[in-house]
């Protein structure tokens, strides 16, 4: 509903109070995040971790912030709803030239839905669509990119001139030597093509920075290709920069920028013109996912959700009970023409899960602020989701109904006459195929002679990812605690990541154990557990009979992971890390890095 006039001076004042509240939050993030290159000049990788998780607080503070200030000053919540619509509209006149809006827009949404009850706040009084257009807006600091023309002998001149540019404090162990690797990676791409007019280096201003890492990215453009391109920097044993690799192409790129991996740190002006480019490099990566990349999430969640609400506009499926094990903590619903899983947790557990609601969301939680290392599925968690009853099936009704009740709401909830499905709360994910059933398709296809060979093959690919998985997330100090087959997915891109967290652990907080050796024959015998077993007691040579049982799976994980059934294993990494030290484990192979001397070593 369109106000007649703007009489309201403290619809004006209220608006511009909002806006202040977000330049603050939008300069804090952007502060922590430019500090990200001072931190990797002076290789404080525990202070980058640190700052990663704790920038994630950020937003929900500011909020909580600006909320508190508008009912203290202004008395927001008691303000007539027509004032409430010249709040909006002086909101977007703040926006016209504004360098974030479509965040600041989100900002508004946040704010306006903690302090107007959901019983008298509709689409009028928050931003469904965007108002403001991120086109064409210009950085006033320095450019999105920065523009590079090399002819093919001065390539490596160029990219010397590349990396110099960035302006970090601290010297290259050989930028010339890395220069020249990156020119020959480049050439090896367009050996047989001719160098167009245009043959040119785009990259953005920024560095991107991560854990112990630090990434130009950008893209070559000649004639009518477009080339992805990343290049990782990082420190050798003498603490000098080092390029360690050539990334081409959009798979590499989505790898790095993978929803499995923690938050990059990246000082961005115009964040929706990086959003822009990176979208031009992976074009098949939703923007959501991009924002969340940045540590943009609550963008991220926006953008999901506006997407989420225009597929079911233009689908028909039914939402069902997802396919695969039922989970003891977790109830998993979908939609199959749309990519991503609905997660609740459920009202009650079996014995056997000593745990409560608020401890398997301090895990979901411990999983969003921790470097996930690309093996731990990123989550959105949304409160009070509304969905067409008309979209669910009866049986997903009744399997919510009884196994979470307290989640459950069916009703107008609107007013408008169309009934709907609340889920008071909800985490939403990719969606992957279980490696459980991945595995069995695999057995199915190794009884055909004609497929035998395929599915041998790309069961000892999962079988070896799944090991690596568990590696890289003890790299990280972390324990997956249930490690059947089906709490791991198979990505689009092959690889197996872990989703069920209720039982995630330190590392560092577990106490690796073998099995006691039998006092006796009766002890030899026993069905029972003879020895003592502490609450965080871990004995991995127990996983083999859940884990092995069939022998290809056995061949497979005993030719390459062997080593998780040990604690000697499991008990050296909790050392390590005790002791301070953190592995590099990174969003690309072994084979795709250049070779250098006292290099980092690779996990």
């Amino acid at each position: 509903m369109f106000p007649q006039r703007l009489d309201s001076p403290l619809a004006y004042d209220i608006a511009r109070a909002m806006r202040d509240g977000f330049d603050r939050h939008y300069r804090l993030f952007r502060a922590e995040s430019a500090r990200a290159k001072h931190r990797f000049e002076t290789a404080d990788w525990h202070g980058q971790q640190r700052a990663q998780r704790e920038r994630i607080e950020f937003y929900d503070l500011r909020v909580s912030e600006a909320v508190a200030r508008l009912e203290k000053e202004f008395k927001a919540g008691e303000q007539p709803m027509d004032v409430w619509h010249q709040i909006k509209l002086h909101f977007i006149g703040l926006l016209v030239d504004h360098h974030q809006p479509e965040l600041a827009e989100s900002f508004f949404n946040s704010v306006t839905t903690k302090i107007l009850h959901r019983a008298y706040f509709q689409n009028d009084f928050i931003f469904v669509r965007p108002a403001i257009s991120t086109e064409y807006i210009e950085p006033r600091d320095a450019p999105t990119y920065r523009a590079y023309y090399p002819e093919r002998d001065t390539l490596a001149d160029t990219v010397e001139r590349m990396l110099e540019d960035y302006a970090l404090q601290g010297g290259y162990a050989d930028r010339r030597r890395d220069a020249e690797r990156v020119a020959a990676a480049i050439l090896g791409r367009f050996h047989q093509i001719k160098l167009r007019a245009n043959f040119q280096l785009q990259v953005l201003s920024g560095l991107f920075y991560r854990n112990k890492g630090a990434y130009v990215v950008g893209k070559i453009n000649n004639g009518f290709i477009e080339m992805p391109f990343a290049l990782p920097i990082l420190h050798d044993a003498a603490g000098k920069f080092y390029v360690d690799a050539a990334l081409f192409g959009e798979d590499d790129l989505q790898m790095l920028f993978s929803f499995a991996r923690a938050y990059f740190m990246v000082d961005m002006e115009v964040p929706s013109a990086y959003v822009q480019f990176l979208r031009s490099l992976m074009p098949r990566k939703p923007r959501a996912e991009i924002y969340n990349a940045l540590g943009l999430a609550k963008q991220g969640k926006t953008l999901f959700y506006r997407d989420f609400l225009y597929h079911l506009n233009y689908s028909t499926d039914k939402f069902r009970i997802a396919p695969g094990i039922k989970g003891m903590v977790m109830l998993v619903f979908d939609l199959p023409s749309f990519p991503y899983v609905f997660k609740v947790i459920k009202d009650f557990y079996p014995p056997q899960k000593e745990t409560t609601r608020e401890q398997i969301k301090g895990k979901y939680m411990l999983v969003k602020q921790h470097d996930r290392v690309g093996r731990m599925a990123d989550t959105l968690e949304y409160s009070d989701v509304g969905f067409p009853l008309d979209r669910f099936e009866p049986e997903l009704i009744e399997e919510i109904r009884k196994f979470a009740p307290s989640q459950l709401e069916i009703g107008d909830r609107d007013g408008n006459g169309e009934m709907e499905v609340v889920v008071k709360h909800v985490y939403i994910e990719r969606r992957m195929i279980p490696l459980n059933i991945f595995l069995q398709e695999s057995f199915d296809l190794l009884e055909q002679p004609e497929h035998a060979r395929r599915a041998g093959k790309q069961l000892e690919h999962a079988v070896i990812e799944y090991g690596n998985a568990i590696k890289d997330m003890v790299a990280a100090n972390i324990f997956p605690g249930d490690m059947l087959w089906k709490n791991f997915g198979v990505t689009r891109g092959g690889k197996v990541v872990f989703y069920d967290y209720d039982e995630i652990e330190y590392l560092t907080d577990c106490n690796f154990r073998k099995v006691p050796t039998p006092r006796n024959e009766e002890d030899e015998m026993s069905g029972e557990v003879w020895y003592s077993v502490g609450p965080k007691d871990v004995f991995p040579e127990t996983f083999e009979p859940f884990l092995l049982g069939n022998p290809a799976v056995r061949e497979a994980f005993m030719a390459h992971h062997a080593d998780l059934l040990d604690a000697a294993f499991w008990q050296s990494h909790k050392q390590r890390i005790q002791a301070g030290q953190m592995l590099d484990v990174f969003p690309y192979d072994e084979a795709q890095r250049f070779k250098h001397d006292g290099h980092a070593p690779y996990f």
